[in-house]
């Protein structure tokens, strides 16, 4: 197993560094100028003078290799020296925004404790939700129980959460008063009544984002119990005499939670992205909202900067799904 995570790790390097490649090149590509939100009675020659100080006039290459030094050298050792305290000298670029001239890892920091707020909270609701669905759907396949939980994950997952975001806000907003309807982002908590507050302009963002959530794993979840419901070491294990609860939740769900950890662990940086809209319509200051406040101005390094980092979660919780297989199931086992 160990030796299987290290020759994962160091096949992500030259994986990561291709989609880097990708992401710039597409990016760089696109018919996108970074003057165009400015003015019109700038002399085009002075918009030129923009275009050189951001570095446009360099060849796309030299552009590419510089933002590789400064994203995968030059950030991490300023984050080193934040975090830690290690003096390392000297003068080091950083990636910059076009609209804000600060740099882009900065931004992602302050914004990515709203975004864990919002989405990890959701996400995490969204699991514990769907897997005893899931679970009780599949062994009591038919029942009252089972039909009213796929009424509701059909629901949740086929209406989008723009729509069942703005429903929230029309009910439980609008309507009955219960939770605000834009998210505080400058809210601190400092006593319970402050973190009460906080709870409630949680409540409807995560209830959007887990009732999506739950409704697509809470039926992968319920598919793979039912196709290990019926193999033949189910029966064997109660022709044995083994206990209800130690046939289901012991040897039917640990084998059937190998796909499951796929869906989840691979679910985990989609919802960074699908918490695009979601972030937008609650007003969440996160990492969605700066990526398309970036995209609507034009801003390269940060949309390509976020981009990469939501394509690196794929192939970190890629990985942690493949080494959780072995976890769960000893047969597997990587040579």
């Amino acid at each position: 197993m160990f030796n299987y995570t290290i020759r994962r790790l160091f096949l992500a390097i030259p994986t990561l560094f291709f989609i880097s490649l990708i992401i710039f090149l597409l990016l760089d590509l696109a018919p996108s100028d970074p003057t165009a939100n400015l003015p019109l009675t700038i002399p085009p020659e002075v918009r030129e003078k923009i275009r050189q100080s951001l570095g446009l006039g360099e060849p796309i290459h030299i552009r590419y290799l510089l933002w590789c030094k400064q994203f995968f050298i030059n950030e991490p050792l300023n984050i080193m020296e934040q975090w830690f305290g290690w003096d390392i000298a000297g003068d080091r670029l950083r990636v910059l925004s076009w609209q804000t001239r600060s740099p882009v890892v900065d931004l992602i920091v302050q914004r990515t404790p709203q975004t864990l707020w919002v989405v990890g909270m959701s996400y995490v609701v969204g699991v514990l939700i769907a897997l005893p669905i899931g679970i009780i759907s599949a062994y009591r396949q038919y029942s009252w129980f089972d039909q009213v939980g796929t009424f509701i994950s059909m629901i949740g997952f086929s209406v989008p959460t723009f729509f069942t975001g703005v429903l929230m806000i029309v009910v439980f907003s609008v309507w009955l008063g219960w939770f605000p309807s834009i998210y505080d982002t400058t809210h601190q908590v400092t006593d319970w009544a402050s973190f009460w507050q906080q709870i409630r302009q949680m409540v409807m963002p995560v209830a959007v984002l887990a009732l999506f959530n739950a409704a697509q794993i809470s039926r992968f979840m319920r598919a793979s119990m039912l196709d290990n419901l019926n193999q033949d070491y189910v029966r064997t294990a109660r022709a044995k005499g083994l206990g209800e609860r130690t046939v289901v939740l012991v040897h039917v769900l640990r084998n059937s939670l190998i796909p499951v950890v796929t869906v989840i662990a691979l679910g985990v940086p989609q919802v960074f992205g699908g918490a695009i809209i979601t972030e937008q319509v609650f007003k969440v200051n996160g990492l969605g909202q700066l990526l398309i406040i970036s995209i609507q101005g034009g801003d390269l390094p940060t949309v390509q900067t976020l981009t990469f980092i939501f394509a690196f979660l794929i192939v970190l919780f890629n990985l942690i799904a493949d080494v959780l297989y072995g976890v769960l199931d000893p047969r597997i086992r990587y040579d």
